[in-house]
């Protein structure tokens, strides 16, 4: 029956020959839950950079811990893993596949030319390391890069991959759902090991077998549980943190990974303890151009060293040997005059990380003022 309440124009005078197709209210109700479906069905596209490390090793039998070798890529570590289709979309390369005791500078700026190009075109980064360096990188990388929004998420294993009970697929699987939650991103460095959620500028290896082998005393940032993300805080960076600006020329705009050679100024690191001989420190001082010393207690060196130190021109942080704690400027050697010497206080960094801030320092051509500002946002200077 006509409905004479419905006017039809059309641009077409033949009224009889055009067609029309009149669609219900309900059909367009489907219509939109179907858009919006697909909306959701939209994943986070993450980016995964392999290097190497314990998660990427074999040994000789399943029994075995120690004595194993890196031998997986990071196309196969990724084929031992839970599905994570309904998760997010990857991106996979690798960087390099190495023990994480040879990393070097080389491969510090690669992963940090790798991040830097993935930053505006993926929601998330992950980055599979050895555990015995990942520290140094992990501050390396929050220290020079800074990653908005976007999670930066290191993985790695204490269990090589042929070992019962190995635990890199799982925290592999882990450390990919972290970068793809919303809840990671103003996150800045993070790492997922043993399902815990630790700040990656804060993370310290402090046992060399145990699963549970990082201390995050200022850095516990949250766990995975069963599938499910939880942290204990909102998204927050170390506010302690000093960002420095590399200044890498690309040389292959199809490769983001090769840049202009750079080298970073040569800094050492000597351990106290007593009888530390004068001499030594004396003589390493002049094959670098900072140094750092792992003091007893917090900031404790005997008298002799402490005079040899203060003849000496170049910078030395005094950083301590202990896991915890820290060195105060208040504990530290003071020449006669009373005027500030060379030494700098590291505040709570231990030794290896003191080490790569006073480098970061040096690359920048900082003064002795500048690098004690920049050691101040660790209670240190």
């Amino acid at each position: 029956m006509p409905n004479n309440d419905i006017e039809i124009n059309t641009i077409c005078s033949d009224l009889e020959s055009s067609k029309f197709t009149l669609l219900s209210s309900a059909h367009d109700h489907n219509e939109r839950a179907q858009s919006d479906r697909h909306v959701a069905r939209k994943l986070p596209k993450i980016k995964i950079f392999g290097t190497g490390g314990t998660i990427a090793s074999k040994g000789a039998s399943s029994s075995h811990t120690a004595g194993y070798h890196v031998d997986l890529t990071i196309q196969e570590l990724l084929e031992s893993i839970p599905d994570i289709s309904g998760v997010c979309d990857i991106d996979y390369e690798q960087i390099c596949n190495v023990d994480s005791k040879e990393i070097d500078e080389d491969s510090l700026l690669k992963i940090y030319a790798g991040v830097s190009s993935a930053l505006q075109n993926f929601d998330g980064i992950v980055i599979t390391h050895g555990t015995d360096t990942m520290a140094e990188t992990t501050f390396f990388i929050e220290s020079t890069i800074d990653s908005g929004d976007v999670p930066i998420v290191f993985v790695g294993s204490m269990r090589p991959s042929t070992s019962v009970s190995a635990d890199g697929p799982m925290n592999l699987y882990q450390a990919i759902c972290i970068a793809a939650d919303k809840q990671s991103r103003g996150r800045g460095v993070l790492v997922s090991l043993n399902d815990q959620i630790s700040a990656g500028y804060y993370i310290t290896k402090t046992n060399a077998n145990s699963l549970d082998s990082f201390n995050v005393r200022q850095g516990y940032l949250g766990n995975f549980v069963n599938n499910e993300v939880h942290y204990y805080w909102p998204p927050v960076k170390p506010e302690v943190c000093h960002k420095f600006k590399l200044a890498l020329l690309p040389t292959d705009d199809k490769d983001a990974t090769k840049f202009t050679a750079t080298s970073f100024p040569t800094v050492h690191v000597l351990y106290g303890h007593q009888t530390l001989s004068p001499e030594l420190v004396r003589l390493v001082a002049q094959s670098c151009e900072g140094l750092v010393i792992a003091t007893m207690g917090a900031g404790s060196l005997p008298s002799a060293v402490n005079d040899v130190v203060l003849e000496l021109s170049i910078p030395i942080v005094y950083s301590k040997r202990s896991m915890d704690g820290m060195v105060p400027t208040a504990n530290l050697p003071k020449q006669k005059s009373g005027k500030r010497s060379n030494i700098i206080a590291s505040g709570f960094l231990n030794p290896e990380k003191s080490r790569i801030l006073l480098q970061l320092c040096l690359f920048e051509k900082f003064g002795l003022s500048e690098i004690r500002e920049v050691f101040k946002g660790a209670y240190g200077g």
